[in-house]
């Protein structure tokens, strides 16, 4: 009898249990739909964005459930890195791939590179040093080798959603295409290189182990990015020959979904980077696969991927909001504020400092190689994108809870200072910086002239407003067929024009190797109940 009331006890706290996760879903749900209806209200204040927006409800619903819980808790759920690196991040970034407008992002490639990279990495190592100078005078607590190298990697990941909804990619197409690639650059980087910080172990750092560290990072670099390719080519090949579309669309747009989001599980599994693999399955996708499914999962997928993308964005900066009142963490800091609140001071001032520390430089470095004035970066959008990478954002919040916490927990003093002072700088630097990215691009762009590059397409999955969509998403150097481009007659004017010289043999190969095999606009054979069946015959060179 006692033992039958034993476990009619534990059935019943289970339910409270579950009920509990049910009432705490449906809030958080209702949350999410307020912040679109508000976002949608805001959307000629052109002050605010959805980041912001979902920011500041997490934190006014953080304020009511401190109250209501008598100040025990200020969230619904307990931050997990696995909820953000498994099923929130990789939606954000397959979409920026597959909606990145490729001629634009391949033409300035060299110079997006120098700056999600190289630029990455001088910034990962100024702040990395300028916390072992600063914090060593400060009375943080126990912090290692390792931990400053993970902070410079945790805060040389930028957030610039703020920058690129206010910057006009038809009118700055240029500043566009580097704030953008950038940033989608530069977290793959910052991820890759925290990885890559965490699987050595660097308190006894030398040569060796310094030689095998950047090769390590080059190599996760370098295999990420072809199993992403890989990933993509598959998909495509399998969808050119087998034809889904003759009997039902929602295969061949499922497929598509799964074989996008294996391409991130897969790199995860094989401890490679599955930011960057997923980003150029992305960007294979909507060059080959994309093209060969029928005209009603076209338009499925450029939806269902840009929907996909915004629910994670907003869902992610609405939790932020709601943590950055988190009483567990602040309750370590409460006894000296005055040092939460100089680490915060320091961190913002270093991230400001390494982001000047590149951006000017390379952009000096860039313009060298620039023969057309109009390709060169002026000092006005040198600094447009200096202030782009100042934000800090979700991946930041990830990569510390990763570092400092144990499933979103903390019991040492140190850990919850590098906690909050995150939450502080992410806070700070996304609504006071967001909301003052619109006077300042307007000062200093006030007149941008209108570019005639920026053509539409509407045969491309580019017809959404999010970054590097619209126009010629696939014109991928359409432009370049058939025309008579001039070739380079020396070694410096190949390194002058590096780019439309690559861009030229890349389509000729494209268009002789690729294509034919993978699919891709103009090169799926007509066959009845495939993908051209509508839209009849094309000429494959089209």
């Amino acid at each position: 009898m006692a033992l039958h009331f034993a476990s009619i006890v534990s059935k019943l706290q289970l339910s409270t249990s579950d009920h509990a996760s049910v009432v705490s879903m449906n809030i958080f749900v209702a949350l999410l739909c307020a912040c679109i209806v508000i976002g949608h209200l805001l959307e000629e204040n052109r002050w605010m964005n959805e980041s912001i927006t979902a920011l500041i409800i997490g934190l006014c619903t953080g304020v009511v459930i401190l109250l209501v819980s008598g100040g025990k808790s200020s969230h619904l759920l307990v931050f997990s890195e696995d909820l953000f690196f498994i099923y929130l991040l990789p939606p954000i970034i397959f979409n920026a791939g597959f909606q990145v407008k490729k001629k634009q992002f391949f033409r300035n490639f060299i110079t997006i590179m120098l700056f999600g990279a190289v630029g990455t990495l001088i910034s990962c190592t100024i702040i990395s040093f300028g916390v072992i100078q600063f914090f060593k005078e400060m009375d943080i607590g126990p912090l290692d080798i390792g931990d400053f190298l993970a902070i410079g990697a945790i805060f040389a990941a930028t957030d610039s959603v703020c920058t690129l909804q206010v910057l006009n990619q038809d009118e700055t197409p240029l500043l566009y295409s580097l704030v953008f690639g950038e940033g989608v650059v530069n977290d793959a980087t910052s991820v890759v290189l925290f990885n890559a910080i965490q699987s050595f172990d660097l308190t006894h750092i030398n040569h060796r182990i310094a030689l095998q560290f950047i090769g390590n990072f080059f190599y996760l670099f370098f295999t990420s990015t072809m199993l992403g390719v890989a990933a993509g080519l598959l998909s495509a090949y399998i969808i050119k020959t087998l034809y889904f579309g003759r009997h039902s669309t929602d295969r061949e747009v499922a497929l598509m979904i799964l074989m996008a989001y294996l391409s991130y599980i897969m790199a995860e599994l094989f401890y490679l980077s599955g930011i960057l693999t997923v980003f150029f399955c992305g960007i294979v996708m909507s060059h080959y696969t994309w093209h060969n499914v029928t005209e009603s999962s076209r338009v499925t997928t450029k939806h269902a991927f840009a929907t996909l993308s915004f629910v994670a964005e907003t869902f992610i900066f609405l939790y932020v909001g709601m943590d950055a009142l988190d009483i567990e963490k602040w309750r370590f800091v409460s006894d000296s504020p005055g040092t939460s609140v100089a680490v915060s001071g320091v961190l913002l001032a270093l991230v400001m400092a390494g982001r000047a520390a590149f951006v000017f430089p390379l952009s000096l470095l860039s313009n060298l190689a620039k023969k057309s004035a109009n390709d060169r970066i002026s000092f006005r959008q040198q600094i447009t994108i200096w202030w782009a990478g100042l934000m800090r954002g979700a991946v930041s919040m990830a990569l510390a809870y990763n570092q400092f916490t144990r499933s979103g927990h903390t019991q040492l003093r140190a850990n919850a200072i590098m906690i909050t002072s995150t939450i502080t700088v992410v806070l700070f630097s996304t609504v006071v910086f967001g909301l003052m990215t619109q006077p300042l691009i307007r000062f200093l762009l006030p007149n941008p002239k209108q570019t005639s590059s920026m053509t539409s397409d509407i045969s491309s999955p580019k017809s959404i407003t999010v970054p590097f969509l619209g126009s010629g998403q696939d014109s991928f150097g359409d432009d370049l067929v058939g025309n008579d481009v001039q070739r380079p007659s020396s070694i410096r004017e190949l390194l002058r024009t590096p780019t439309h010289t690559v861009h030229y043999y890349w389509r000729k190969f494209d268009n002789a190797f690729m294509r034919p095999v993978f699919g891709g606009r103009g090169f799926v054979p007509f066959v009845p109940g495939s993908p051209t069946e509508r839209s009849g015959h094309q000429n494959p060179w089209q």
